[in-house]
């Protein structure tokens, strides 16, 4: 009897391994899957840009920040049409400290990663508003540096990286045209006294600068359109 039943417990067995073996192989398939990439929601990002999340303490942007960006604060920076890399990446750097500053590290700590993704991919659509230059007699010493820079002292043009009509490069460099001066300033000012930690090129290039050429420059910038 033994003999009869030998072969088919033998089909069983190896048919069970099979079985197995490809049960652990599905597993290990799922197991090393990459994840789902959430889809990007700019309405949610629109939504809480306007009103903020009172639940949580979270104010809005918009308070800020002017309505679709466009900041009327000349201490608070333009964030309308800026590229959705750069304003999710110091959504981020706020987070960190190199990029620490009170209140913004406050709310950006608040945020989802999503959110921060969210809020960025619809400032990106918003429309830009221009700006204007102020120091009429600077201008000329602004222009020589964004289109030139200073070769004598090694800092190369500003728009060999943000473009001739400042308008950034997605992913590596942001927006500058129509931002405000005094913000332009204070960012590079904190660059060069390390408050602001989080771009290897700007440190560098603002520690060669003096005052009169960031104001300078940064009145060339708010001009552009």
């Amino acid at each position: 009897m033994n003999r009869v039943f030998l072969p088919a417990a033998r089909a069983a067995f190896v048919t069970s391994l099979l079985t197995l073996f490809a049960a652990n192989a599905l597993a290990a398939d799922a197991a090393h899957a990459p994840a789902a990439v959430p889809k990007l929601d700019p309405a949610k990002g629109g939504s809480l840009y306007d009103t903020g999340d009172n639940a949580r303490g979270l104010p809005a942007c918009v308070s800020c920040h002017g309505a679709g960006g466009n900041s009327t604060i000349v201490a608070n920076p333009k964030l309308s049409g800026q590229s959705e890399s750069y304003i999710h990446k110091q959504l981020v750097d706020f987070t960190t400290p190199n990029r620490n500053q009170p209140v913004m590290t406050t709310y950006a700590k608040m945020l989802s990663e999503d959110e921060k993704k969210n809020i960025a991919a619809w400032l990106a659509t918003q429309q830009p508003k221009g700006g204007a230059a102020r120091n009429k007699d600077a201008l000329d010493m602004g222009r020589k540096i964004y289109r030139g820079g200073i070769a004598e002292r090694g800092v190369a043009a500003c728009s060999s990286c943000h473009g001739a009509t400042g308008s950034g490069i997605p992913i590596q460099y942001p927006r500058l045209a129509g931002q405000h001066q005094d913000y332009t300033v204070a960012q590079l000012q904190a660059f060069k006294t390390g408050a602001r930690n989080n771009s290897v090129q700007m440190v560098t290039l603002s520690k060669r600068m003096s005052d009169e050429e960031m104001k300078a420059v940064a009145d060339y910038i708010a001009g552009l359109k």
